[in-house]
């Protein structure tokens, strides 16, 4: 029952990854998209892709958190207490972006927009690195099983600094991938190479992350070097080959197809990672099996997150459809 539940609480990262990061790529994108006058059709353009599902990704974050503290709370115990100062700051950058996108959309002056636009795609990039180095300190097994470990050095080292800006990469290309296809459904063939050569752009930056990251993780966290070119080896290649498919594609295939091989080249790094993690929660100790909790709570948790999910998914399908059937009706 506890692999189960490890198995959710991947996903649940999964999911978070995929939707929550073309957001956070979006918010990157603001942040250089140029001036009011030069910037004003990319961001409107953001605003229309992301508006309608942009605060519900974080029901996944909900989910990730509940899970893990229910079903392992002496490892969620262990993380909190030692990774929160990066946690802490991811969660600023949350409110943050919120807020600031929120007081974007519903102010008219342009010096009025800006300070919320700033915080908007400022937050964009510091979120998500801060849970990707929160995810390298996790993953090079510096936090000790019991806890309050260092506040700096679990997440100020080469793996987490590495990790944080391969999250930032990701989500870039997520929402670079994402917005091409919006923008090739609005017939808007100017914002579409503008969007695509960004794509490009953070594809090529992942790229030389990665071939860093050969080096840093063989350094400075040598389990997770062998695990992912061992078990982890097959998942990684399938993200490479569908993230240069979508590239390649960026330009020919309809938009319905490039987004599920954008996210497939997302899900299968982050079940890499699970695999290289496995059967570690922390990277190199607090196994699955002896970190979870008694057995009638794994089985409370995963009945009560079934029927939750029963629920929750097919409302987040309506969602994505309404919102892309609003798109086609404005084309």
């Amino acid at each position: 029952m506890s692999e189960v539940v490890a198995g959710g609480l991947l996903v649940g990262v999964l999911a978070y990854a995929i939707f929550a990061g073309a957001d956070f790529g979006a918010g990157l994108w603001d942040l250089t998209a140029g001036g009011a006058e030069r910037g004003r059709a990319p961001r409107a353009l953001i605003d229309h892709s992301i508006g309608p599902v942009w605060e519900a990704n974080h029901t996944w974050l909900i989910y990730c958190l509940v899970v893990f503290w229910s079903a392992f709370p002496v490892p969620f115990a262990a993380v909190m207490s030692t990774l929160y100062l990066p946690l802490g700051f991811a969660v600023l950058g949350i409110v943050l972006r919120g807020a600031g996108f929120a007081f974007r959309k519903v102010l008219t002056r342009t010096e009025h927009q800006r300070p919320g636009g700033v915080a908007f795609a400022a937050s964009s990039v510091i979120t998500p690195f801060f849970f990707g180095a929160v995810g390298g300190g996790i993953a090079s097994g510096r936090v000790p099983a019991r806890g309050a470990g260092d506040p700096l050095t679990s997440w100020l080292n080469p793996i987490s600094l590495l990790t944080g800006l391969m999250a930032v990469g990701v989500c870039a290309y997520l929402g670079a991938v994402f917005l091409t296809a919006d923008a090739r459904k609005q017939r808007d063939h100017e914002l579409e190479r503008w969007c695509r050569r960004r794509a490009w752009l953070a594809a090529w930056v992942i790229g030389a992350l990665s071939i860093a990251g050969l080096f840093v993780a063989h350094a400075d966290a040598p389990r997770l070097f062998s695990r992912l070119l061992g078990p982890a080896l097959p998942l990684t290649v399938v993200s490479v080959l569908a993230g240069v498919a979508a590239l390649v594609l960026l330009g020919r295939v309809a938009p319905r197809l490039l987004r599920p091989l954008a996210a497939l080249a997302v899900a299968a790094l982050v079940l890499g990672w699970g695999v290289a993690q496995y059967p570690y929660l922390l990277g190199t100790h607090a196994s699955v099996s002896e970190s979870a909790a008694p057995h009638a709570s794994l089985v409370a948790v995963t009945v009560i997150f079934a029927v939750a999910l029963a629920l929750v998914i097919p409302s987040f399908v309506l969602l994505y459809l309404l919102a892309q059937r609003s798109q086609l009706r404005e084309d």
